[in-house]
């Protein structure tokens, strides 16, 4: 199942609304599992970044997830499509 990083930071209205957060957090995590993706960790950071959150799911249940998540307005975020090191492998191994 592909992974994914998705780095996030709070809007101005997630900001705004950051006691809420832990209850959004949960309804995410509702919500994603309910379309397929699969939560693998979250964890609010210092930095440049107020989230980091990495999920696996097909790229379709994905994208689904995070188009539904932008549009509540509380976060923008940029996600990475990620490989373990058995993927990388494999990859490495194909080249001519």
């Amino acid at each position: 199942m592909p992974t994914y990083v998705t780095l996030a930071n709070f809007t101005d209205q997630g900001i705004r609304n950051v006691k809420d957060s832990p209850e959004r957090l949960g309804a995410f995590k509702a919500m994603a599992e309910k379309l397929g993706v699969s939560i693998k960790s979250v964890h609010y950071t210092v930095g440049s970044y107020d989230v980091v959150t990495v999920v696996e799911g097909s790229d379709e249940a994905v994208t689904t997830v995070l188009l539904k998540l932008g549009s509540l307005g509380n976060i923008r975020t940029q996600t990475l499509r990620a490989f373990s090191a058995e993927e990388m492998k494999k990859m490495i191994s194909k080249m001519p």
